[in-house]
């Protein structure tokens, strides 16, 4: 398939899922390959996957002879391993630049639409895969969604919806996609990154293909989208919009960028419903629309979307207290529009914040806050926030990080609740301080509610 690769010395670093994947192409494309983790239980569970790998435990810098290293995303530029490679003049890139330099030796390589932001990617590359298969085109959604963009390359798809954390894109310098969205910027992985600069040129690098797509009501996301290389640039909005734009117009998402005026879907038919819904239609919208599939398919394709679990779910309504897991909202810019979904909220916050700051969203949303309850690593700072912008909200504090901690959480929120509230788990936190994923903290939080509801339906 590939002939950049053959013969080549390559290290891939981490064993996870995307590790995997990398090592499995690379053997394909005929490398040498060599695995490093610094879990020898995640080595050892690839030793019955692959066959002709050599897998070393703990690598601090690339044996001799490393051509190239493929890294995971999460991992940092100044782990021990990669600055070593660095100092020694070996390339490092991340499994999605892999990918790209393997389809650019195709002869009909596949045609990659990307979506990035710091909110809302998930669901954008969800419309936008159910978009593209009611027109009848041959794609899947791959990336930060879950597959590897590897295996969706050598699945043979010919069009990659392609989900990107900044992670990613930092590690895929050659990545030009023929259409790419930002949705939105707003602080998120800054330990990470070092600062919102550097997070901000990641995201954009989604902007350098044929075709750039913004969020403009986002003035950060406007603002790198007119410096954009790109030869086309595009915007979408909630208001009505300007030529080269999509937006809404008298109830309906429009399109004026790619159709004169074309009207593609009622505004009350997309879901998720609200603000934040609304815009990633209209930027999966205008990515299907720049490959050129007809509105009628666009509207039936946001009608074919089904969301996905742990985002704005209602779990259950019990003595007029509604329950809502928004497990996914795992930064404050995602708590925000979680939050103004809602009239009167207790809040279920806490986790890891990763650098970013808490005191906007407080400010802006005390009104809605009937009280909040606080778990996990960084509640402490979330607790000076309340205290310093919302000293009138009613505040507990669950210090346990045990199994049963979100029960805890759950039943203090009870307490706190009145009939016509809803109690909104949306923690403006990442969440493996006390869960693997966001998606357990989803589950334990729907397990806590539904045993709450069932015990006071058997009180009744």
């Amino acid at each position: 398939m590939t002939t950049f690769l053959d013969g080549k010395h390559v290290l891939v670093a981490g064993a996870g899922v995307t590790g995997r994947s990398a090592a499995e192409a690379l053997l394909a494309a005929g490398a040498q390959v060599t695995v490093t983790d610094g879990s020898a239980d995640r080595l050892l569970a690839l030793e019955t996957l692959l066959s002709g790998v050599a897998l070393v435990p703990g690598l601090t810098e690339p044996p001799r002879g490393t051509d190239l290293v493929v890294t995971s995303p999460g991992w940092r530029p100044e782990s021990p391993l990669l600055a070593a490679a660095t100092a020694a003049g070996i390339e490092v890139v991340g499994e999605v630049e892999l990918a790209w330099r393997m389809a650019a030796e195709l002869a009909d390589p596949p045609v990659w639409l990307a979506v990035t932001g710091t909110n809302g990617k998930t669901t954008t590359v969800g419309m936008l895969e159910s978009i593209l298969r009611t027109a009848g085109i041959d794609a899947v959604a791959c990336g930060n969604v879950g597959l590897p963009v590897v295996d969706a390359l050598l699945a043979g798809h010919r069009v990659l919806a392609v989900e990107l954390s900044s992670f990613q894109l930092y590690w895929s310098p050659s990545v030009r996609p023929f259409a790419g969205v930002l949705l939105n910027l707003a602080e998120d992985h800054l330990d990470w990154h070092g600062g919102m600069t550097a997070y901000a040129d990641a995201k954009a690098r989604v902007l350098t293909g044929e075709i750039a797509v913004g969020g403009v009501d986002d003035p950060l996301v406007a603002a790198l989208l007119k410096a954009s290389p790109a030869g086309r640039h595009v915007g979408f909005t909630l208001d009505e919009p300007a030529t080269d734009q999509l937006g809404v117009v008298d109830g309906a998402l429009v399109d004026r960028a790619f159709g004169g005026d074309e009207r593609l879907v009622a505004v009350d038919e997309v879901r998720p419903a609200g603000p934040p819904g609304l815009a990633d239609a209209l930027a999966a919208s205008a990515l299907a629309r720049a490959y050129g599939v007809p509105a009628a398919s666009v509207r039936q394709g946001l009608l074919n979307f089904r969301p996905g679990a742990h985002r704005a779910v209602v779990v259950a309504t019990s003595e007029d207290i509604t329950y809502v897991n928004d497990s996914k909202a795992t930064n404050p810019h995602a708590a925000v529009a979680s939050l103004r979904s809602h009239a009167s909220v207790v809040w279920l916050a806490g986790g890891l914040l990763k650098g970013a700051s808490v005191d906007d969203l407080v400010a802006a949303e005390a009104h809605r806050l009937r009280a909040v309850v606080l778990f996990g690593e960084d509640r402490d700072e979330i607790a000076a926030a309340l205290a310093r912008h919302a000293p009138h909200v009613p505040c507990a504090v669950v210090d346990a990080t045990d199994r049963d901690a979100m029960a805890t959480v759950v039943h203090a929120a009870r307490e706190l609740a009145k009939p016509g509230d809803v109690v909104l788990l949306a923690p403006a936190a990442a969440s493996m301080d006390m869960f693997t994923d966001y998606a357990h903290r989803g589950h334990a939080f729907t397990e806590a509610v539904l045993d709450l509801v069932e015990h006071e339906r058997a009180r009744a």
